[in-house]
This record gives C-alpha cells, structure tokens and sequence, in this order.
C-alpha cells in the first residue's frame, strides 16, 4: 500500500494576548487552501488535531481549548490604507466544524508583529526605534485594527516588563485600537450596536428561565447577564462552571435563544454551527477574590465583575473582543454592564476575570439618539513561540 507523504507548510506559533494559534501566510498554504471552502478547512482541522474524541489535540498543533485553538491567515490588504487582511478561523475540538463568524482580539495583537517579521511592511516604513501603528483589516467581521507594534534595532520587540494576567511571563507592551468596533445601524435603531434597540431586554429561555440582559454587537456579539439572576456571585473561577455540566447547558441555552433575538441565526438549532458568537457573559458589581494564579483581587482595585464563556466554557480570562463588548457597553449608562460598574458615565474600565484584571477604554456616544463608540483601546503583549514550518499528512 503507497502512503502519500506529510505536507510541509510554512508557519508560525504565536502567543497573542491570553491566546496562542497557528498563523499561515495566504500564500504559503497549499493552493486548495488558498480560497474558502471544504479544502482549507480540512486542513486547519488537521493542523490543530480536530475532530479529537479525547479532547487532548495529542496529534495537533491546538491546545485542546478555546483559547489554544485557533488558526490566522494572514495576505497583503485588499482594502485601501492598510497593510494586511487578517482571517481567524477559530477550529472546534471535538468535531469537525471551523468557525469563522468573528474575531479573535487577543491574535489581533499578535497579527501586527506578524506583519512585519514576514515582510509585509516595508522596512523603509519602519522606524529603526519607536511604536510602528499596523493597520488590518479584520477580514472576518470587516473592522479596522490598528496594532501599535514596538520596534527596537529596526525589528519587532517582543521582550519588555509589562505583565499581563492570564499570561505567566512578562512581554513588550503592545496597544491595539479596535476602530469602530460596532455594527452598522439602520433608521430604526435595529441590527446596530444594540440590535433589537434596546439597552436592556427580556429574554425567555425555556425550562432554564426568564432573565434581563444586554445584547451588544461591538467586538463580538455578546450577551451579558447578571450573575446574581444565574445564581452566581461574579467571583468563580473556571472549574465552579466548567465541571457543571447542567450550567453550561443552561448558558448553551441562554446563547442559543439570544442568538435568535440578536438575529444572528434564525431558530436555535442553528447554533451548533455558530459556535464562536455570541459570547455569553455574566456581570457583577466588584467584590474580593483570588484570581486562579493565586493573586487577590480587592474590589477596590476594580469597577466590576467579569466572566465569559467560549466555545461552550467558561474562559480562564477574558476575551480581548468580549472585552471590548464589557469597555463599550461599560460606558453606556443603562446597560446591565453600567448598572454593575455603579452607573454614571465612563471612558474606561478595569474588571475582574477569572485570571486578574484588565483595563480597557471605549469612546462612545449618542449620534442622532443612536450609541455608536469610535474606538476602543487596550494593552496586551505577543510573542513567536516557535517558527518553520508545521507537518500534515497529505
């Protein structure tokens, strides 16, 4: 019996933010692979290890988790005043299924340092020492970022004493601004920011129960809830939701019928195949805890609790587009996000997850009695783990 041999295909390891993925160049995939469709999921699927029935990723690239399964596709931009195209495909664990409705905030930091190493900034454009600003289009979701990008000797740093938490070892700081991170509205308010026009809206779940949330389209599509209405204070940690197979059925359920009234798919059973967005996201005013690294958390040193869900679990910190959603919706009075950071108006938050705490800004404000936000901006760093060229089977 003849074997076919391994592909061998250029890529890069990188850590982005509180998550780490594969990154392709367009061109360096195999040709089937360079247009959508059955061929380039296929094989993402095999770079990362899925379908896995063990959910380990043993004989893959992905980390057998939400944040550690992710692949970037990175070409020169199609779009005028940007430097690159930037597609995330975030690959199920256990089937086979790569969803490709969003965007991954924390690889968009690491999509600036990308750029430049593998030469699609010309280096005449460089600074020799300072912060280059990469424009990307985040092709997935059709949004502006722009990745402030630290360069030292005429190259990327990428060592430097900011700590992030969730993330164990230090890293150069890198600023990513999300421009005009909000969906379009129409003339009656809806399909915009807020998508049925409302701040705060009723949402009835079946056999799981009748709950107030907030319903965003900024960052991510996100649906946020109040932790005490779920019977939780705000201040658990991954294993309090993720070894609690009746919780997350009761979040699936809570995502799939806000889905709907989000008019992101059309009946619940849509869901399964939209399995990245929405994020669901439970909110509490701040109180003291101890973050899973063994760091305390005082309430004083933050406006509120966070916690999201991604890909069916509880995420051991914080989505960078979730938290774009939780700066944004922070900053508009009325949201259950304002009411649990107090109220008022803001221009910035700091929030508790599971892992610490995050800072994030958002400028939003009402245009012709619509909220829209023109940006929002946070810290997070990135690092190549290691670079060559990742083995699949032909």
């Amino acid at each position: 019996m003849t074997h076919a041999p391994q592909l061998r295909i250029p890529a890069t390891y990188l850590r982005g933010g509180t998550s780490k993925g594969v990154f392709f160049r367009l061109q360096d995939l195999p040709e089937a692979a360079r247009v959508p469709g059955p061929a380039r999921d296929a094989l993402l699927l095999r770079v990362i290890g899925s379908p896995d029935p063990y959910g380990k990723h043993t004989d893959g690239m992905g980390g057998a988790t939400s944040s550690t399964s992710k692949c970037v596709i990175i070409s020169p931009s199609s779009q005028p005043g940007h430097d690159v195209d930037y597609l995330y495909g975030q690959v199920s664990i256990g089937s086979a299924f790569v969803d490709w409705s969003g965007n991954c905030g924390n690889l968009s930091t690491a999509v600036g340092p990308f750029a430049i190493a593998q030469g699609f900034i010309d280096q005449a454009r460089l600074p020799r020492d300072g912060v280059f600003p990469v424009r990307v289009w985040q092709a997935n979701i059709g949004k502006t970022i722009i990745v402030h990008v630290p360069v030292t000797g005429g190259e990327v740093q990428e060592t430097g004493d900011f700590e992030l938490d969730g993330v164990t070892f230090p890293a150069a700081e890198i600023v990513i601004e999300f421009v005009d991170p909000a969906e379009e509205g129409d003339a009656e308010g809806g399909g915009a920011m807020f998508p049925t026009g409302n701040l705060v809206d009723r949402l009835d779940v079946p056999d799981v129960g009748s709950f107030d949330v907030t319903m965003i389209n900024v960052g991510v599509p996100t649906i946020f809830v109040d932790a005490e209405a779920l019977g939780y204070s705000g201040t658990e940690l991954q294993d309090a939701i993720n070894g609690d197979a009746a919780a997350l059925a009761r979040f699936e359920a809570i995502r799939a019928h806000g889905a709907v009234r989000m008019g992101l798919i059309q009946d619940i059973g849509q869901a399964v195949q939209r399995q990245h967005t929405p994020k669901v996201a439970f909110v509490a005013p701040p109180a003291a805890y101890t973050a899973s690294s063994g760091k305390r958390v005082e309430a004083r040193d933050i406006d509120l609790l966070a916690r999201a869900l991604s890909m069916g679990k509880l995420h051991h910190a914080m989505m960078g587009t979730c938290a774009v959603a939780i700066g944004t919706a922070a900053a508009i009075p009325g949201t259950l996000v304002n009411k649990a950071a107090g109220g008022g108006e803001r221009n910035a938050v700091r929030f508790g997850h599971p892992s610490g705490t995050l800072r994030v800004g958002a400028e939003a404000s009402q245009v012709n009695g619509q909220w829209v936000v023109r940006k929002a901006v946070m810290s997070r760093s990135a690092r190549v783990l290691m670079e060559g060229f990742v083995r699949v089977p032909g």
